[in-house]
C-alpha cells in the first residue's frame, strides 16, 4: 500500500507542469521596480520647473510712442512661437515699473528707460537686456546756437507730465546743469502736443527721450526754426550718471539729402532695458531674447551692428538666464527647431535622465532579485531538513523514528508542491537527494546510495 502512494506521488511530480517564468514572483519584482522607477520620476518632477507659459503680458508706452511699436513687434515674433504676448500700454517707464510691481497686475516683462528705478523700485526685478540707446533730444527756438544746459534756465520748457520717466531723467540733467536755478517753469506737455506748442512760440524748448525714429523726433528735427541742442558736457554728464552714455549724432544721419542735421551733434543717452520679474520662466527668458536680437540687433543711428541687446550695468541686476544666454546663445536644440518642440524636448529629457540613472542598476537588480525569491521556495524547506537531521544528530539511539519520519514526509510533500521554473529544477532534485540522506540517517539502511547530489549554489 505504501509503495503505491509512493507511485501516485511519482506520477504526480511528472505530471505537475513546469513552466520558464515563475510568474508571481516576476510581478512582485516588476512591481517593486516600477515603484522605485515612479518614486524617481515624482522626484525629479518635483524639481522641474513647470512649463513655460504659453502668454504673458508686456508693458510699453503710450501707443504713438517707440516703447509700443516694439512690444507689438515682440508679439509678431513670438506668435510664431505659439506664444501670445499681450501688450498693454502705458504712460511710460514709471507706470511700467508699478505695473512690474503689482503681482495682480498681470505684468511680467516691460520697457524701462534707465535711471529712473529707484533701489526700491527694483527690488524682485531684473534686467533681461539693454534693448538699445534713447537720446536727450533737446529742442529749442532761439536765434543764436545753445550748447550748455544752464542757458535754458527761465525759459519754459516742456518736459513730460508728472510720474513720466522722461521728466524724472530730464530734472535731473536740468539740475546738474544749473537750469532751474532761476523758477525756470516746466510744462508737463509731452509728444506731439509739446511739439506743436514749441512751434506755435508757446514753449521755448521740448526735452523728449525717444528713439530717433520716434515720429515727434523726426518733425521737430525736419521743422525750421527749430534747433537741436549739442551739449558740451556731454561727456561730463554721461560720468557723472551712471545710466547715461555720451553719444554723437552724425551730420546728415537724418537725412544726407537735406543735410539734417547740419553738423554733428552731441548728445546723452540712456539705455532703455527689457525689464522681468524675477520668477519670469527661463525658458520664455531665452525665447524673448532671441526676439530681441532680430528687433534691435542691427545697425541704428547710435549703434553698430551687433551692439544690442547686450547685458549693461543699469537700475537691475542682470538676470542669471540672461547672462547665460548672451554667454553661450540659446539652448541647442532651440537652435535648429521651433520653441515649442524644442522645450518639449528639453523637459523630456530633464525628466528622463535621472530616471534612466534610476532604471539602468534597477534593471540590473530586477534578475538577482527574481533568482533570490526563486531559489527561497526551496531553501526554506532546507531549513526544515536541517531541523530533522539535527534531531538525529543529537541523540540518534533515543530519536523518535516514526516522528521524524512524518517531519521528512510533510517536508517531502511540501517540496512536491513548490513550483518553480523548469530552469531551477535541479534545486528540488538536490533537495530531494538530501531528503533522502537524511532519511537514510534515521533509518540506518546501508543500502542508500552513497553519492549524493551537491547542495545548490
Amino acid at each position: 500500500m505504501k509503495e503505491t502512494g509512493k507511485k501516485k506521488k511519482l506520477l504526480q511530480r511528472l505530471r505537475r507542469p513546469g513552466g520558464a517564468i515563475a510568474y508571481r514572483e516576476l510581478s512582485i519584482v516588476t512591481l517593486i521596480a516600477a515603484l522605485i522607477i515612479g518614486a524617481a520620476f515624482l522626484i525629479t518632477y518635483r524639481f522641474v520647473r513647470p512649463a513655460p507659459p504659453g502668454s504673458f503680458v508686456i508693458s510699453t508706452g503710450n501707443e504713438a510712442g517707440a516703447y509700443h511699436m516694439y512690444g507689438e513687434r515682440y508679439r509678431e515674433l513670438l506668435a510664431k512661437e505659439r506664444i501670445r504676448v499681450e501688450v498693454r500700454p502705458s504712460a511710460g517707464s514709471i507706470e511700467n515699473l508699478q505695473r512690474l510691481a503689482d503681482p495682480e497686475s498681470g505684468v511680467e516683462v516691460a520697457l524701462v528707460q534707465g535711471g529712473v528705478a529707484t533701489p526700491e523700485q527694483a527690488q524682485g526685478l531684473v534686467s533681461l537686456a539693454a534693448l538699445y540707446y534713447e537720446p536727450l533730444w533737446i529742442f529749442y527756438r532761439d536765434d543764436n546756437p545753445l550748447t550748455l544746459l544752464g542757458q535754458l534756465a527761465g525759459k519754459r520748457i516742456a518736459v513730460g507730465p508728472e510720474g513720466s520717466g522722461t521728466r524724472v531723467l530730464v530734472t535731473h540733467v536740468l539740475e546738474a546743469g544749473n537750469a532751474l536755478k532761476r523758477g525756470t517753469p516746466l510744462s508737463p506737455l509731452t509728444g506731439r502736443d509739446a511739439a506743436d506748442a514749441l512751434i506755435a512760440g508757446r514753449l521755448d524748448a521740448a526735452l523728449f527721450v525717444a528713439a530717433p525714429d520716434a515720429p515727434v523726433v523726426q518733425h521737430l528735427l525736419k521743422t525750421p526754426g527749430i534747433r537741436l541742442m549739442s551739449l558740451s558736457h556731454s561727456e561730463a554728464l554721461a560720468r557723472k550718471f551712471h545710466y547715461l552714455s555720451a553719444v554723437i549724432l552724425p551730420r546728415g544721419m537724418i537725412d544726407l539729402g537735406a543735410d539734417i542735421p547740419p553738423s554733428n551733434v552731441r548728445m546723452v543717452a540712456s539705455t532703455t532695458h527689457l525689464v522681468a520679474r524675477e520668477d519670469f520662466h527661463p525658458a520664455l527668458v531665452s525665447v524673448l531674447l532671441q526676439a530681441a536680437t532680430k528687433i534691435h540687433g542691427g545697425p541704428g543711428v547710435f549703434r553698430r551692428g551687433g551692439e544690442f541687446p547686450a547685458v549693461r550695468d543699469g537700475d537691475f541686476p542682470v538676470s542669471e538666464d540672461a547672462q547665460r544666454y548672451f554667454k553661450s546663445g540659446p539652448p541647442f536644440l532651440q537652435r535648429y527647431m521651433p520653441f515649442w518642440v524644442a522645450n518639449l524636448i528639453e523637459r523630456l529629457l530633464v525628466l528622463l535622465l535621472p530616471l534612466i540613472a534610476v532604471l539602468i542598476p534597477v534593471l540590473r537588480l530586477m534578475p538577482v532579485v527574481y533568482d533570490w525569491k526563486v531559489k527561497r521556495k526551496v531553501f526554506r524547506w532546507y531549513r526544515e531538513l536541517k531541523t530533522v537531521e539535527l534531531e538525529v544528530r543529537r541523540n540518534p539511539d533515543a530519536a523518535d523514528t516514526a516522528e521524524l519520519l512524518e517531519r521528512l514526509e510533510e517536508i517531502e510533500d511540501g517540496v512536491d508542491r513548490t513550483e518553480v521554473p523548469l530552469t531551477y529544477w535541479d534545486y528540488v532534485y538536490a533537495l530531494r537527494g538530501h531528503i533522502e540522506m537524511v532519511r537514510a540517517k534515521l533509518l540506518r539502511d546501508p543500502a542508500k546510495p552513497a553519492v549524493l547530489p551537491p547542495p545548490p549554489q
